[in-house]
């Protein structure tokens, strides 16, 4: 801090002005040398330390722990590092794997990882915006839509953003950056990539360019665009290209690169924290769904009749109505049924979690746990409502809470049931004809999409589609035919008896063999 200005012969003023340093950052080794030094120095000069905020880093290790050397040839070499996976990968991987003050085990299949998992994703979901931004030649000069005009995933994730905003200026201005670099990367892939673009991806297919289209459009480019300004501090060179690649088409953002702008503002207006929980909610709900669907080996192309759940808390109900479209469309079910707390249809079993009652209740344990399982339905049910749930044991008090028991539903036939914290499912494994044929129908458009892919089509090409009949397909086809139409930009569905196209394929549909072709109008 003193000879950077080459205090006391010059620059008086600027040392007074940023004396004692903000930041320091050294290896664990200086906390005698080093850090010490400059305390010293500084109380004997200016009655005062040296600096405000200090980083002691731990050392980088090899995977296995051992501390790197040529000798043992477990070295890894940086810049070959960055050669391969880029300087951005590396800077992530290590700000992010560990805290800075802990030693980092240093694994070049993370950095793999990195490239592939966060960086992949933002590239993935930046060349998407592009592909259908580029088409409907978007360049973010409309009128922005108003926020209360825009539908509820927009809202969302919106909301979420300026939430995660507030986040990342706690941490940078904290020296938090792995939190920093963690809060970033589970936004862009859980929330973003994986639910935002997956679930609303459709609204940027074709039709007209019309306010949700656009609402989509906005949204998606401030979340970018927002994300290149939080992550650069982390990823310089990457979220650089991405600010450039998103503001070359229009004049609204002034600088030319992304460490020229400034940190993203909180937008208060935006931020709802009622409707972040309803959206968690629809994720868990639905990643309960897919998990069922997985143990019964149903594709999600495959349509299912409906869940039934229990009601939870007077404005559970609610709550999920307003995500309920969403949580359809995610898992591919019909409806959803809500369940009274008289209803008998799913019976739960409750039992004592005897690693966290023990230490508690000790001697009583055993009549605690009898206690427990002796709960009725309408017990277990006001217990999950409430969090909550008392009795008296030999005049002792037992007040449990859910983390207290274990609660399980029973599976009844024709049903998959799961369970996740307050929440209960049954998910409806039956399925009718109709579900089958509209099965067979998005198998079909599926097939379809893969093939104008490997044919090199572009994704506003229009086709004709032939594919040979089969009794078990031909009703599915013609029923939905309006459907795969749409989805798959097609004039029309031939169904012929004899394939006389060259350049037919063999495919498989519900473990169904027929032959199909696609060509260009």
């Amino acid at each position: 801090p003193y000879a950077q200005w080459h205090w006391p012969f010059e620059n008086k003023e600027n040392f007074e002005n940023l004396f004692p340093a903000d930041f320091i950052a050294e290896g664990v080794d200086q906390t005698r040398g080093w850090f010490f030094t400059l305390h010293a120095i500084s109380t004997m000069i200016s009655d005062q330390v040296a600096f405000k905020n200090i980083i002691s880093n731990g050392l980088v290790l090899d995977k296995e722990g051992n501390k790197m050397s040529k000798r043992l040839g477990n070295a890894v070499d940086p810049f070959l590092a960055m050669d391969e996976y880029g300087a951005d990968a590396v800077r992530w991987y290590m700000i992010t794997n560990s805290q800075a003050w802990d030693n980092l085990k240093f694994d070049i299949s993370g950095v793999d990882e990195v490239k592939r998992k966060f960086f992949g994703t933002i590239y993935n979901t930046y060349n998407f915006f592009a592909l259908y931004a580029n088409i409907d030649n978007f360049k973010n000069l409309d009128k922005e839509i108003e926020f209360d005009k825009r539908p509820e995933l927009d809202k969302w994730i919106l909301s979420l953003l300026n939430s995660l905003i507030k986040e990342i200026a706690n941490a940078y201005e904290n020296y938090e950056n792995t939190k920093a670099g963690r809060l970033i990367q589970d936004f862009v892939i859980d929330h973003l990539s994986n639910w935002y673009v997956r679930l609303g991806r459709k609204r940027y297919w074709g039709g007209e360019y019309n306010e949700d289209k656009i609402s989509a459009y906005q949204t998606l480019y401030t979340c970018l665009l927002t994300i290149s300004k939080l992550a650069s501090p982390i990823a310089p060179f990457y979220m650089d290209k991405l600010y450039r690649d998103l503001v070359s088409v229009n004049d609204n953002e002034k600088y030319t690169s992304v460490h020229l702008a400034y940190f993203p503002e909180v937008n208060e207006n935006f931020i709802d924290k009622e409707l972040e929980e309803r959206m968690e909610m629809a994720q868990s709900i639905s990643s309960m769904i897919l998990s069922l669907r997985r143990k019964a080996n149903f594709k999600v192309r495959q349509p299912l009749q409906k869940i039934m759940m229990p009601i939870i808390s007077n404005n559970f109900v609610e709550q999920i109505e307003k995500v309920e479209q969403i949580i359809k469309t995610e898992t591919n079910i019909k409806e959803i049924e809500f369940l009274s707390d008289d209803s008998d249809v799913l019976v739960k079993k409750i039992k004592a979690n005897f690693k966290v009652l023990g230490p508690k209740y000790g001697k009583i344990m055993k009549q605690v746990a009898a206690k427990i399982s002796e709960m009725s339905q309408k017990d277990i049910a006001e217990f999950e409502r409430l969090n909550s749930f008392s009795f008296a044991i030999e005049n002792q008090e037992v007040n449990l809470s859910l983390e207290d028991v274990e609660i399980i539903s029973e599976d009844i036939p024709g049903w998959l049931v799961a369970n996740e914290g307050k929440i209960t499912l049954a998910l409806d494994i039956n399925l009718s004809s109709e579900l089958i044929e509209e099965g067979i129908a998005r198998e079909f458009v599926n097939r379809i999409q893969n093939l104008r892919k490997e044919s090199g089509f572009d994704v506003v090409d229009k086709i004709n589609i032939f594919i040979q009949s089969h009794p078990e397909l031909n009703t599915a086809i013609t029923k939905f035919d309006k459907y795969i139409c749409s989805q798959t930009l097609a004039d029309t569905i031939n169904i012929v008896d004899k394939m006389e196209q060259n350049n037919n394929i063999s495919v498989k549909i519900n473990n169904f063999d027929t032959l199909l072709c696609v060509n260009k109008v």
